[in-house]
């Protein structure tokens, strides 16, 4: 499980490793890192006698751009740098690039600079730093737009994309990768696709980092928690969940939240709804009732796709919250919530997870605003329960505090009746005991997984996302290790 620093605690790290070392080696450290990064974008074509433009802003991204550029120059590429702001632009590593060979052009030469990034091999963006705010002014934002087409190696972060909230406001860099320093920002996660992959270069925070501002986590860490039957397992040791979901509306939510459900252990399914003989033709294996007081015993319920906000799903889900068991709650379950305080009333405190996106999160919670874990958090808390807030980044906050970010590698997952699927996973995890924001997370990342599998590069429906569930976990399963605890 890695962890996410926002860009203060990254500041205040730097500041104390900065006090023990010397000038500019902490900058020359992160720039090397850079520089390799730059070298095996540029493998394909040869460093040597390859076009390099560095963008250079005002602050240390902008000196760990020059310094790199030093690297390049010795390695045989022919270095630009154009400067933003030249009376600001970093001296010392100025100075060395223009001891390496490399050339400095003034930003302000607008048609000089738009064509050196339009015909580079490799451009460096080293603009604006952790502290900038808001889209990229006109000049910066009019040589950005000349990359278009061009590689682009976003120093520590993609330019005019907010450090701590992942959001843009106006021109911004969507870069091709980025290379961080020390440690992942908020940014990396919430706003992946403008980062690309991204390579962490380590310049020794590690020892000064406080705890982490969020998580995010690796397969090793689902794979490792995902339950699997041990020697002396049966179908009700392993948990038993509930689905209650559907309606003759729409019955296909209950087919998907109660098939993913049944893929997902190796335990016992429950269904209980009108859509029983749907679900029954579909999954012979579930034992389906008409009612949630018809069913059997369960160590936890799904309740929600499908069953409609009248007076017969407040029914649905009041019967659910009377089982002593943990609960995930999705799509019409949480739009109850919002609408009955007594409802809402019922849940805090107990261990149930709710899934809103972002629509249904504002019924129940407030807009979501641009600081997705920040908005996580604060319903979490005065919800009294998990909060799954679904989106490209999806979020999982707990009551205690804890955050992680699952940042997906594509929109694969945004299909109708994808939500569906995600309610069945985190409630077989819930049944099988895992505590809930633990059942969240695992699920949101073989669910990202399922998606993409199932996709292979086309969209692809919710269906076929489930069906890729068993190949997803294996995957997980598979992952190597170990992963630190959280």
């Amino acid at each position: 499980m890695r962890g996410i620093w926002t860009a203060q605690q990254i500041r205040d790290a730097e500041a104390v490793l900065l006090a023990r070392t010397a000038d500019d080696a902490l900058m020359r450290r992160a720039a090397f890192g850079l520089a390799v990064h730059a070298c095996r974008m540029l493998a394909a074509r040869g460093v040597a006698g390859s076009r390099v433009v560095l963008l250079v802003g005002a602050g240390n991204n902008g000196g760990d751009a020059l310094w790199a550029g030093v690297q390049l120059c010795r390695r045989g590429a022919g270095v630009t740098a154009v400067l933003l702001d030249p009376a600001r632009a970093h001296a010392t590593g100025l100075a060395a690039l223009r001891r390496s060979g490399g050339r400095v052009v003034d930003a302000t030469e607008a048609t000089v600079g738009a064509g050196l990034v339009a015909t580079a091999d490799l451009v460096l963006d080293g603009i604006v730093g952790i502290s900038g705010k808001g889209g990229l002014r006109a000049g910066a934002a009019a040589l950005v737009e000349a990359a278009a087409g061009v590689p682009v190696l976003a120093v520590d972060l993609p330019s005019g994309v907010d450090a701590d909230t992942g959001a843009v406001d106006g021109a911004a860099v969507t870069a091709t990768a980025t290379v961080t320093f020390g440690a992942l920002k908020p940014v990396h996660v919430l706003a992946a696709a403008r980062c690309g992959p991204v390579h962490m270069v380590d310049i020794g925070l590690g020892p000064l980092l406080p705890a982490p501002h969020a998580h995010v986590l690796d397969a090793a860490d689902v794979g490792a928690r995902w339950p699997v039957p041990g020697p002396t397992d049966d179908k009700y040791s392993q948990g038993v969940v509930g689905v209650a979901a559907g309606s003759a509306t729409y019955p296909g939510a209950a087919v998907l939240a109660t098939g993913a459900a049944v893929l997902a252990t190796s335990g016992m399914v429950r269904f209980a709804g009108t859509a029983r003989a749907t679900v029954g033709e579909r999954w012979p294996e579930v034992v389906a009732t008409d009612t949630v007081d018809a069913a059997g015993r369960t160590q936890a319920w799904t309740v929600g796709p499908g069953i409609g906000t009248d007076d017969a799903g407040r029914e649905v889900l009041e019967a659910a919250l009377q089982r002593d068991v943990p609960l995930c709650l999705d799509a019409d379950a949480i739009t109850l919530l919002a609408q009955h305080p007594g409802l809402r009333a019922a849940v805090h405190g107990r261990p149930v997870v709710i899934t809103p996106h972002a629509g249904e999160f504002a019924r129940i919670a407030g807009e979501v605003g641009t600081d997705r874990v920040a908005a996580a958090r604060h319903a979490a808390v005065e919800l009294g329960v998990t909060v799954l807030l679904k989106g490209n980044a999806t979020v999982v906050a707990d009551p205690d505090g804890r955050a992680l970010v699952h940042p997906a590698s594509g929109s694969w997952a945004a299909t109708a009746g994808s939500g569906d699927v995600l309610s069945g996973l985190i409630g077989a995890l819930l049944a099988a005991g895992l505590e809930p924001w633990w059942a969240a997370g695992c699920a949101a990342f073989v669910h990202a997984a399922a998606a993409e599998l199932a996709a292979a590069g086309a969209p692809a429906p919710a269906s076929a996302l489930q069906a890729a569930i068993p190949e997803a976990i294996r995957a997980v399963r598979s992952a190597p290790g170990p992963s630190a605890a959280g």
